[in-house]
């Protein structure tokens, strides 16, 4: 059996395929994962899919970690001289810790996700409900509106009838005092 060669404890992240941006967050996190207490990475470890939609736990690969303390702790005090030296550490116990600690920053993504889409729908709703009012209320100014000018409409008609008679009354109001005023002089 030829010898078999030893797997690195380490590889650089620049290694990973990630982008610059990526790179930095992944630093961010991992420091964060690494330097955090033993118990708090498992305890919340298996509770984060509490966060997320059944559905997509299973569909996104969630699952509960495995390890001992022991080797978190490990992980915990080797990850972040290793973490600051921008490599990502290949033991079980560090890949435990980081892989549980991005469980719970997506559980926590997505939760916000849904509590944002939630609170957009709710506003899209009100909208909604608030744009129909008004346009109800639109709809009966215009109504009111139109009632109005037809109102002035015939006040208008009325209005050019009145001063026809008028002044056909005026005509003869005239004719008859000139025929009057034509009597009494005779």
């Amino acid at each position: 059996m030829p010898p078999s060669t030893p797997l690195p404890a380490s590889i650089p992240d620049t290694q990973l395929g990630l982008s610059a941006a990526e790179i930095h967050l992944f630093r961010h996190h991992q420091a964060l994962a690494l330097a955090q207490p033993p118990s708090y990475a498992h305890s919340t470890a298996s509770s984060s899919n509490r966060y997320a939609h059944s559905s997509t736990s299973a569909g996104r690969g969630r699952g509960s970690t495995r390890g001992s303390s022991a080797a978190s702790s490990r992980a915990g005090s080797a990850g972040t001289q290793a973490g600051g030296q921008g490599r990502l550490l290949l033991d079980a116990g560090s890949l435990s810790v980081l892989g549980a600690h991005f469980e719970r920053v997506m559980a926590g993504i997505e939760a916000r996700v849904d509590y944002l889409s939630a609170q957009t729908t709710t506003s899209t709703l009100s909208q909604s409900r608030s744009a129909a009012n008004t346009i109800a209320g639109a709809d009966a100014e215009i109504a009111r509106f139109k009632d109005i000018m037809r109102q002035i409409d015939e006040l208008e008609m009325d209005f050019d009838k009145v001063r026809h008679i008028r002044d056909i009354v005026k005509g003869f109001r005239a004719r008859v005092e000139g025929l009057g005023g034509r009597l009494g002089r005779r």
